[in-house]
């Protein structure tokens, strides 16, 4: 009332003054703008009377006070106070402040404590702990530029004679006039986000004892649109629309939806007064008055305010006119006088929309010949600029003084220069100075200064950190105290006073921080030399000024202008060296320096203080020639001497000093080593390559791999060359933890991750790159504005060539340098280095034993050569015992030139080895003797010849697994390359397969002196088997797909099923033929090499593999000789796969059912294995549900192939025939997506897609078509068509399996042609719209239904239509004319012309349409003559008239037959009244066409028992009637009854119509009674023959209930049975009976035992459905709190839970889930359900923070499980990454929760790709776990490998398993 009181001031005693407020006077006046004070309109309630007599004189009065322009001033300072509610717009937005555009060119500031209560809170808290705090959001990302807000003046503070206006956004300042009960529903408010809760923003709006809430749902669009997807922070200003109040105000609920906000208009009923009103809030207003100067408008019925010149829209100035409607937008709110302003800006108009012109493009600019637009007396001018938009000067800017102005300079199209000083957002303007001051000023904005710029200014202030010097009034700048002098003062105030001139120089301007440092250093100010303000701009030898910045022990770190700074080396601070940088200069001091090298992409410069001048050392000459050494170039150097770093070289033949690194020297590591050692000074290299050459040093390279990359031009000499996938040659520069860095020729170098190191799982970088190393990279990634790429040093990326070849070369490579190496051993003095030159592998020589070594190895020795050592290992003593003094031949193994050491072999198959002559490209079997790093020796086992071959293939093969790596002593099969020797005495040759290595034996005892040597020989020759070779041995074991068979002298065999028996019998397994112990004769097919996890390999080798033999006993290949054909079972698997084809059929055996890829495994071959995918096993739904049920292990199955994936080993087949989705071809498909009102997206094997449309998923179609699909579904599919990518599909059972031959109720309309009249259809309602409803009938045809032929009824409220005729409604039709032309079809859904009930119910009591058109006879007829002619033209019309009288003779036929069959017919008659007889006779024709359609409806319809039931209850009603004219009160419809029973079976009678006529009803009463006696029988006949009939139907098996009673019958026998129950409800919901369904299920829980809690929780579950769908709220509140009494709490909310999300009632199933976590909160299963719901939505970080909670109320036992889960969740429906992150970082704190790993190993297998998953099983495998757990993960590892992987990879994984056992095994010995 105080506010009413406020607003609409009354007569009488004065009110009681507030003294908090100002005091009130009453306002008699409308028209507020003729006072002398500037006030607004308030409400008055005084009658017009009143108004009249009190105006007009007061009127007169105040006229001449106030001039017009006076009125419609403009706001200033001045008219400004405390209090003022205004509109502002965000201009800049800084750490601490905020500045805010006000209208008319005004601006203030915001403090950061003035944004809302709890962001000061906040800023508090970090203040206290003086460290940043996480949640407080800096009001960069709190407020961004261009933003609308409402604002109050705080103050308006007086500094400098100027005065500034402090604003507040705090809500209690702009929205404390609001009080809680007058907050409304709709209301626009502004507030901040208090604080983030689990639902939502609690937010402050400033209301006094009201609480604002903004749920989680109603802030995702602002956060996707306005704040960048991330979410909101305390603090955050926020549009908010006030959706509900509650409790008279005290909660309210917001949204923050734009679309809301934008459309929101304040209105009458929200109840604005002038003390509580807004800026900001969208009016609807009207135009009272129109001026040059502005506008008033009327608002909100009573309010009037002003619209300045200014504020009118600039496309309608000059156009307005009284009376005319507008939008406004309300600017500010003055509170004293109550004064409103408004704005017609079109960007005002829509809330929470915000500015997006912030500034003006000519800002700073000096305009000539501008003119005038318009002159403001008081205010100022309006200028048009050229480019058409207005500009505005203030009136004390339009001259230099106000003596100077002279306002008829101003007239509308005079010329002035000016200069644009500003913008002003909210006035949409570019404001303007006409001051020659301004005009002349050379620096207006801090844009406008540069660095290296020279400015004078002003000592302003004197601070402890520097001078504040005042360039111009708006700029001013830092000189920092490092800065006052070229050497440092202690006392700044004694040279620098106040208002001082000063000369300083921009060192840095950031004009978006309006940060200005400057230096008053005179060296700098009055410095000659340019000003150094980029790295661009920093060339070679180019000489300026700069000022140390740092002093480090490695050089100075000089600093220039903009923040460019550069280091000047050690070397290069003088012209003799300075060891002690800080001794000499200082912090501060002003420096000459010259520039040595710029790289502007990395802001790297390097500097010197030594001048040209002072470099004389080397002269100029020297400096020349250097200059001539260019990168890339190939030069010849001599050895000058040797550093640690490498060989100090002189380039020749100018001598130009270089450095060659000892990496450089060769490719090879260990070689580049030897060089070093052995090259002396005076050696001359040929070819070196030029490396860099930076700061006069020059650097070199001798690598044969860079030098060949150079000579061929593949070295990219720009960055803008290197393209991704080019594979470049270069060098590891430098290695990190996280990658390494390669350099390539041109001095350019990239990034390899270490990820992208190797294919190999790399641990630590160093074990396998090593820097200096020679490497091939991959460009992967290039970034040109960062001048940086990503590369690949894997050998999967990089290697193009064949394996052998490019191993070979390396071999041929490293030999030759070796050779090199030994010339230059030769060419010395030295007697030592001359013998080690002569000693060649393969030499043989007499030695004298000397000692035997701790080690076991015998030194021979030297002789006559001093320092020379002679070794052989104990491998190599042959197995004899040495003694000292003992003579014994040896052969030269190898000669290790840097420790001057001769390996030597005593075996005796070495020294008495054969020469024989070897061919190329023959393979061997070879035993290796000695290892290097990058190549091995091995003896040939036939001749003992010695071998070279390589161990790298690459120059990037630098890593072995332990496992990988060869042993001496181990077996190898080699390709000999070389017919000759080379030069050190070896063949070459290179290893044909891993495959074919075998152990190393274990070591052998020396045996005693003098005894035979034939302990190793008998040990090194094995017994092996060859190729097509026959053999007999004893089953050992039998296994599902392979036989186990020893054979004799030890070895082991395998008989795979495929080669037992030639014709396999389809579903037999032929391993069951042998049995264990059964003798077998069989042929050798093939080897193959297997672990045998009984020992370490590390420990024993020998026995950690193990040889099988494949065998065949199959008849046709004991019977094949192939002994002339080794190679017949040879060839690779590979090899194998491309032999099949597709469309070829396969035997093939089950080998298992992989539950996570859903495939069947199975085996072809031993070593060739297939893939059938689950949806290709079968036809058959049964099959397809369980195939591990109906494949047994073993089984030999029939396939037809479909393809092969030769790169994975593995064929895929099908069990269904040749797999081809072509029109008719029926095939299986898994749904992928439920599309509602639509269809299925099914998805085939091989990723193929197709749709369904809810046409084709049944032959008859359903109410809910799509209930019962659900995605992974399979289902059986007909193609349609494969027109599309997209196929189209049919599921209707007379497509996919037309030998049913079913009865099809909805048979396929394809398109118009398949439409004919009269015909009778099915469809869904399409939509409702103004000609009619339209009805799909098909995929492509839909038709229209006209009103008229909806319904019987008329229906004055359209909307009746959308409620009983929703979208997807299933009704049936009947075709009254198709137009194949224009493909349109004309439907009815009269129940006439369908036979069915109508399809609004007659409860509604609707009056019939035609019910007033039938008295006329004639008027139907041209009714509808006219509505034909609409559509058809006058040719349809006639054809219809014809038609019409065409049908009238049988029209007259059947009501003839019903009254010969004394059907009873009722006359229209009004009681009291006689009607004319013409209207008799026409009503009586009407009331006989309605009966003839009812009854030939009814006895259409096909279910006679509902009607005989009827009947005999209409019998029973009249017989208990008292009165003749008494008519039953309830009236049943002629739709379907259900619950009529067996024994009621008399014939239907239809509903008749009440008459007023006593006389008609006792008439038709006495009809109904006169039956004979022959129509009673027969009818009682008729029954008996339908009881009969329904007897025989329900003995039938295949019967289906089809009634009621039918029903009841079964639960009568079932009663425990929910799923018949369920059954029971659906019935009477297809019969849209909802409360017969609700009976049924209410029967059910009393029937069903109280044991069976699963069937009673089926029939809840099933009764909270259908309240869901056909209930309220409350219903299923109610249902629901009865199922949690009566069932177990959690099953019956998980499945609520469910129900809404399924019904996508999101917002209700989130409320539930938050019940859920109170209630049972130590329940994992409810958080990952729920987590499961928040992904499926998309809320990623609600999920997150849900885990979170999880773990404070979970136990700690529970943690990692539901992580585990989480992760998961996050594989399947969310961000794989971060799924991985999780179990890594479970992982690293439970690293031996093997049911972690392995859930982590499938998930990677099902997501990911084939390196991550070989990664974590490399991992994994190296774990420190049980045996027993190791062995099932190197058990996955293998499977892995062998449906995925090769089978190099698959023997890798074997290997690795050995090695484990040994090591074991060596553990357990020890």
């Amino acid at each position: 009332m105080a506010s009413q009181e406020d607003s609409f001031p009354r007569g009488g005693s004065k009110k009681k003054v507030n003294p908090e407020k100002a005091p009130q006077q009453p306002i008699e006046r409308d028209n507020l703008f003729d006072i002398p004070t500037e006030e607004g309109s308030r409400k008055r309630k005084r009658s017009q009377e009143q108004a009249a007599k009190n105006k007009r004189p007061k009127a007169e009065k105040k006229e001449p006070s106030k001039s017009e322009a006076e009125q419609y001033g403009i706001l200033s300072i001045e008219t400004l106070s405390e209090g003022m509610r205004l509109l502002g717009c965000v201009k800049e937005v800084n750490n601490l402040e905020l500045v805010i555009s006000l209208p008319n060119g005004l601006w203030g500031y915001v403090q950061a404590t003035s944004i809302c209560d709890a962001y000061t809170k906040k800023l508090n808290e970090q203040v206290d702990q003086e460290e940043p705090l996480k949640d407080l959001a800096p009001l960069s990302k709190l407020f961004q530029p261009g933003m609308l807000v409402r604002c109050a003046v705080s103050s308006l503070k007086s500094a400098s004679q100027k005065k500034s206006i402090k604003l507040s956004l705090n809500p209690k300042d702009v929205n404390g006039v609001l009080s809680s009960a007058s907050l409304k529903p709709g209301m626009l408010l502004t507030g901040a986000v208090h604080s983030v809760e689990d639902h939502g923003y609690l937010v402050d709006i400033g209301v006094g004892g009201t609480k604002a809430f903004l749920p989680w749902q109603k802030d995702q669009e602002y956060i996707k649109q306005k704040n960048k997807g991330t979410k909101l922070h305390v603090g955050q200003y926020l549009n908010c629309l006030i959706e509900e109040v509650k409790g008279n105000g005290g909660s309210v609920r917001l949204s923050t939806l734009q679309s809301e906000v934008s459309a929101a208009i304040a209105t009458e009923e929200q109840n604005w007064t002038l003390d509580n009103m807004l800026p900001g809030l969208v009016v609807k207003a009207q135009v009272q008055k129109v001026t040059p100067h502005g506008l008033t408008l009327s608002f909100l019925s009573s309010f009037t305010g002003l619209v300045d010149f200014m504020h009118l829209d600039s496309k309608k100035t000059g156009h307005y006119f009284q009376t005319q409607m507008v939008r406004a937008c309300i600017l500010s709110v003055h509170p004293r006088t109550k004064s409103v302003r408004l704005t017609l800006h079109s960007s005002f108009l829509q809330a929470g929309r915000p500015i997006t012109r912030l500034c003006h493009h000519l800002i700073g600019a000096v305009l000539n010949d501008v003119p005038v637009q318009g002159f403001y007396a008081k205010a100022g001018a309006t200028f048009r600029l050229k480019d058409g938009s207005l500009a505005y000067a203030r009136i004390m800017h339009l001259s230099q003084t106000e003596k100077s102005f002279k306002p008829e300079k101003f007239k509308p199209g005079n010329l002035h220069k000016c200069r644009v000083i500003d913008f002003s957002p909210m006035d949409d303007l570019a404001l303007l100075s006409l001051k020659t001051s301004i005009i002349e000023a050379p620096f207006l904005r801090y844009h406008d200064l540069h660095p290296g710029q020279i400015v004078k200014g002003k000592v302003f202030a004197l601070r402890s950190y520097g001078v504040i010097v005042k360039v111009t009034d708006q700029i001013k700048g830092l000189v920092p105290t490092l800065h006052l002098a070229d050497v440092q003062i202690r006392h700044p105030q004694k040279k620098y006073h106040i208002q001082d001139e000063v000369k300083c120089r921009v060192l840095l301007c950031d004009p978006e921080n309006k940060k200005l440092l400057m230096t008053l250093k005179k060296s700098l100010v009055e410095s000659s030399l340019p000003a150094l303000t980029s790295y661009k701009e920093a060339k070679p030898d180019l000489q300026t000024h700069g000022f140390i910045s740092s002093i480090k022990d490695f050089g100075c770190i000089v600093k220039f202008y903009n923040d460019v700074r550069g280091l000047v080396p050690q070397k290069e601070l003088g012209a003799q060296p300075i060891l002690a940088p800080e001794e000499v200069f200082y912090v501060g001091q002003v420096v000459k320096v010259t520039v040595l090298t710029s790289e502007p992409e990395q802001e790297r410069m390097l500097l010197s203080f030594r001048l040209s001048s002072d470099k004389g050392t080397e002269g100029p000459a020297q400096s020349q020639k250097k200059a001539t050494i260019k990168i890339g170039q190939l030069v010849d150097v001599k050895v000058k001497k040797k550093t640690e770093k490498g060989l100090e070289v002189s380039i020749l033949p100018d001598n130009i000093s270089a450095l060659l690194p000892t990496t450089h020297l060769s490719d090879n590591v260990i070689n580049s080593q030897l060089l070093c050692h052995w090259l002396q000074p005076g050696d001359v290299l040929h070819k070196v390559l030029c490396l860099s050459h930076s700061g006069g040093h020059i650097v070199l390279c001798r690598k044969p791999a860079l030098i060949s990359a150079v000579e061929s031009g593949q070295d990219p000499k720009v960055f803008s060359e290197f393209q991704p996938g080019m594979l470049l040659t270069g060098f590891v520069k430098s290695i990190k933890d996280y990658g390494i860095f390669v350099q390539f020729p041109s001095g350019l170098s990239g990034l390899a991750p270490k990820s992208a190191l190797s294919d190999k799982f790399v641990t630590t970088i160093s074990d396998h790159f090593a820097e200096g190393q020679t490497v091939v990279a991959k460009v992967t990634n290039v970034y040109e504005e960062k001048q940086r790429m990503l590369l690949s040093l894997r050998l999967s990326d990089v290697n193009q060539e064949d394996m052998a070849v490019s191993s070979l070369t390396l071999l041929s490579q490293c030999l030759e340098e070796l050779q090199g190496v030994r010339s230059l051993m030769s060419n010395r003095d030295s007697v030592l280095s001359q013998t080690l030159a002569e000693m060649t592998p393969g030499l043989l020589v007499d030695l004298v034993v000397q000692d035997t070594a701790g080690d076991g190895s015998v030194v021979f020795s030297s002789g006559s050569v001093p320092g020379l050592v002679l070794r052989a290992s104990r491998y190599h003593q042959g197995g004899k015992a040495m003694d000292p003094g003992q003579r014994a031949k040896a052969v030269v193994l190898h000669v290790d030139t840097l420790k001057s050491e001769v390996l030597v072999s005593l075996r005796q198959e070495l020294v008495n080895r054969k020469a024989k002559q070897l061919k190329k490209d023959t393979e061997h079997r070879a035993v290796i003797e000695h290892l290097e790093k990058t190549f091995a020796i091995a003896s040939l086992v036939e001749t003992g010849q010695l071998v070279a071959f390589p161990v790298t293939s690459h120059l990037n093969d630098t890593f072995r697994f332990d496992s990988e790596k060869l042993q001496v002593g181990q077996r190898v099969s080699l390709i000999i390359k070389s017919a000759k020797p080379s030069d050190i005495g070896l063949f070459l040759a290179v290893e044909s397969s891993v495959k074919k290595r075998t152990p190393a034996l274990p070591p052998v005892a020396p045996e005693p002196a003098g005894e035979e040597p034939g302990v190793v020989s008998s040990l090194l020759e094995k017994p092996t088997l060859s190729i097509g070779e026959m053999v007999t041995g004893t089953v050992k074991s039998v296994k599902a797909t392979h036989v186990v068979v020893t054979l004799e002298n030890g070895l082991v065999g395998c008989i795979h099923a495929s080669q037992i028996l030639d014709d396999v019998p389809l579903g037999s397994q032929p391993t069951t033929k042998l049995k264990v112990g059964k003798p077998v004769t069989a042929r050798v097919i093939g080897q193959r090499t297997l672990l045998t996890h009984k020992s370490l390999p590390i420990s024993h080798p020998s026995s950690a593999t193990q040889t099988v033999s494949e065998l065949s006993i199959r008849p046709s290949e004991l019977k094949k000789d192939i002994s002339n054909d080794p190679s017949a079972h040879s060839s690779s698997p590979t090899e194998k796969l491309k032999q099949y084809s597709p469309g070829q059929m396969v035997i093939c055996f089950m080998r298992k059912f992989n539950v996570i890829k859903k495939w069947l495994e199975v085996e072809i071959s031993s070593d060739i294995r297939g893939r059938i995918p689950q949806l290709l096993t079968s036809l058959s739904f049964k099959v397809l549900k369980h195939p591990e049920k109906n494949f047994k292990i073993g089984q030999a199955l029939s396939a037809t192939v479909v393809g092969s994936e030769s790169t994975k080993g593995f064929l895929t087949l099908s069990l269904i025939g040749p797999y081809k989705l072509e029109e008719g071809q029926v095939a299986m498909g898994r749904v992928v997506k439920v599309i509602p009102k639509e269809g299925l997206q099914v998805l085939f094997p091989f990723g193929t897609v197709g749709k369904v449309s809810i046409f084709h998923l049944s032959d008859s179609y359903l109410e809910a078509p799509l209930e019962g699909f659900h995605p992974e579904k399979i289902v059986r599919c007909c193609v349609l068509s494969t027109k599309d990518p997209t196929l189209t599909l049919s599921l209707r059972q007379s497509r996919t399996n037309p030998r049913m031959k079913n009865k099809i109720e909805d048979p396929e309309v394809n398109s118009v042609k398949d439409v004919k009249k009269g015909q009778h259809l099915r469809g869904y309602v399409e939509a409702v719209k103004k000609l009619g409803v339209y009805f799909r009938i098909s995929p492509t045809l839909v038709g229209r239904v006209r009103y008229q032929h909806v319904t019987k009824y008329f229906l004055s409220d359209r909307a009746l239509y959308r409620t009983y005729l929703p979208e997807g409604k299933l009704l049936s039709a009947k075709v009254l004319r198709v137009n194949r032309k224009q493909n349109l079809v004309y439907l009815s859904f009269l129940s006439k012309d369908t036979r069915k009930p109508d399809v609004f119910p007659e409860s509604l009591g609707l009056p019939l349409r035609d019910q007033g058109k039938e008295m006329v006879g004639s008027q139907p007829k041209k009714q509808q003559k006219l509505e034909e002619g609409e559509e058809q033209g006058n040719g349809d019309s006639r054809t219809k008239q014809k038609e019409e009288k065409h049908e009238e003779p049988k029209t007259k036929q059947k009501q003839e037959l019903q009254k010969t069959n004394g059907k009873p017919v009722e006359k229209a008659a009004s009681k009291g009244k006689r009607k004319m007889p013409e209207l008799e006779g026409e009503q009586a024709r009407v009331n006989k066409k309605k009966k003839q359609n009812l009854l030939s409806e009814e006895d259409d319809s096909g279910v006679e028992v509902n009607y005989e039931e009827k009947e005999k209850r209409l019998k029973q009603l009249k017989k208990k009637q008292t009165k003749p004219t008494e008519v039953p009160r309830l009236q049943l419809s002629s739709g379907f009854s259900w619950d009529v029973s067996l024994d009621m079976l008399t014939p239907a009678v239809p509903h008749q119509e009440e008459s007023s006529d006593s006389e008609e009803e006792e008439a038709s009463q006495a009809t109904l009674k006169k039956k004979s006696k022959k129509d009673k029988e027969l009818e009682k006949q008729q029954a008996e023959k339908e009881l009969v009939r329904i007897e025989t139907a329900l003995m039938d098996p295949n019967w289906q209930p089809q009634t009621a009673d039918d029903f009841d019958r079964l639960v009568l026998s079932s009663p425990n049975s929910s799923i018949l129950w369920l059954q029971y409800m659906a019935f009477h919901l297809h019969a849209t009976e909802i409360e017969k369904a609700r009976a049924v299920a209410e029967r059910a829980l009393k029937s069903i035992s109280f044991r069976e809690e699963q069937e009673k929780l089926n029939v809840w579950v099933a009764l909270m459905n259908l309240e869901n769908m056909y209930g309220t709220k409350d219903t299923l509140t109610k249902v629901f709190e009865r199922a949690v009494q009566y069932c177990e709490p959690l099953k019956v909310f998980v499945q609520l839970a469910d129900i809404y999300t399924k019904s996508e009632k999101y917002q209700a199933a989130e409320e539930l889930y938050s019940r859920m976590l109170k209630r049972f909160r130590q329940e994992k299963s409810v958080w990952i359900k729920y987590g499961a719901f928040l992904l499926q939505r998309g809320q990623a970080d609600a999920s997150h923070r849900l885990l979170q909670r999880a773990f404070a109320c979970l136990p700690q036992k529970e943690h990692v499980d539901v992580i585990s889960k989480f992760a998961q969740l996050e594989f399947h429906l969310g961000d794989a990454e971060r799924a991985k992150a999780m179990f890594e970082n479970t992982l690293s704190s439970y690293p031996k929760r093997t049911d972690v790993w392995s859930v982590y190993i499938d998930m990677v297998i099902k997501h990911g790709n084939q390196k991550e998953v070989r990664d974590i099983f490399e991992r994994v495998v190296h774990l420190s776990l049980a045996p027993k757990r190791m062995k099932f993960f190197f058990k996955r590892y293998l499977d892995y490998e062998k449906q995925h992987g090769t089978a190099e990879t698959v023997q890798a994984v074997k290997e690795k398993a050995l090695s484990y056992v040994e090591a074991k095994s060596t553990l357990a010995d020890s």
